[in-house]
């Protein structure tokens, strides 16, 4: 049955070592990446507006 070897081969995965640690990293890049996002989404134009400003004002 090929399904049943596929399921043998998912828990030989899972026992592993590899297979966990991958996942964990998957999921932090996910939400460093979703982090991200956010903070970008965050940002509007007038905050940059405003920023340009302050430094123009602290240069000259």
């Amino acid at each position: 049955m090929p399904v049943k070897k596929f399921a043998e081969h998912v828990m030989d995965f899972l026992k592993e070592e590899d297979g966990p640690t991958a996942v964990e990293y998957a999921v932090m890049i996910a939400l460093m990446g979703a982090t991200c996002l956010a903070i970008l989404r965050g940002t509007d134009m007038n905050t940059v507006s405003d920023a340009n400003d302050l430094t123009s004002q602290l240069g000259g």
